[in-house]
């Protein structure tokens, strides 16, 4: 079903009492991060001759660590980016203890950022960094302050970031947490990612509740199941339903 107003969307979730979001790169574009598939997406063109999803692998980090440092610093961190309409729709929703979760694809960190507690991150956070030696943890700062290969302050061992790499498989634990959640909301909201990352896009499979609401702007697998289809940019619909509260 295609709508032009978000009044449907807003009596569901005023109806709704355990909400879990499911978002993906489409939610932080308007805070001026990228996302990946789109014409103008960071996957529309080869970094010196090699492909952002060969560069973004598991292989290639642990093969050429200072010429994926280069792409990682330029391409994958936005320090200043600050949270949209979206993000802080979603921390007041759950502060009203409607959301039960939210289930995200980014590694921006944005969620945690506008004041959500309730985050599970799939692909891991840009924010979070450590040791491949001794686990030592360092912030983003560290990363971005550096040159070439970040290396731990105690035992010089190479810092790589806490996210998902290509050939790499998702926390255990945040994808059971990402499951429970799933599995027990009446309501789930799919919104700016086009379902295409497996095993991330597999999760809506455990839903079983009454309202899947699908936001994108482009046709995504679980349209056909959709109770509310909206074909927008994300970041525009949650601006007019927090004009409806």
């Amino acid at each position: 079903m295609r709508v032009s107003s978000v009044s449907e969307l807003n009596e569901i979730i005023e109806r709704s009492r355990r909400i879990v979001f499911f978002g993906g790169a489409g939610v932080s574009t308007a805070s001026g991060i990228p996302d990946f598939r789109s014409e103008d997406g960071l996957y529309a063109a080869e970094y010196r001759g090699v492909s952002p999803e060969e560069i973004l692998s598991a292989m290639y980090f642990m093969m050429h660590t200072s010429e994926f440092y280069d792409y990682y610093r330029r391409y994958m961190i936005y320090p200043d980016a600050e949270p949209n309409a979206v993000h802080r729709y979603l921390y007041e929703l759950e502060k009203r203890d409607r959301l039960r979760g939210i289930v995200t694809q980014n590694i921006d960190g944005l969620h945690r950022k506008a004041g959500n507690k309730r985050v599970y991150e799939l692909h891991g956070s840009v924010l979070e960094n450590y040791c491949v030696d001794c686990e030592t943890e360092y912030p983003v700062e560290k990363i971005l302050q550096s040159e070439g290969v970040p290396r731990c302050d105690k035992c010089g061992g190479i810092i790589k970031p806490w996210v998902v790499l290509y050939g790499e498989i998702p926390d255990k634990y945040t994808m059971i947490g990402a499951q429970r959640e799933i599995s027990g909301a009446d309501t789930m909201i799919v919104a700016g990612t086009s379902l295409s990352v497996e095993p991330a896009a597999s999760l809506i499979n455990d839903f079983s509740g009454r309202n899947l609401v699908v936001i994108n702007k482009s046709p995504t697998p679980a349209d056909e199941r959709a109770t509310l289809l909206i074909r927008e940019d994300v970041n525009e619909v949650f601006s007019r339903l927090a004009c409806e509260q």
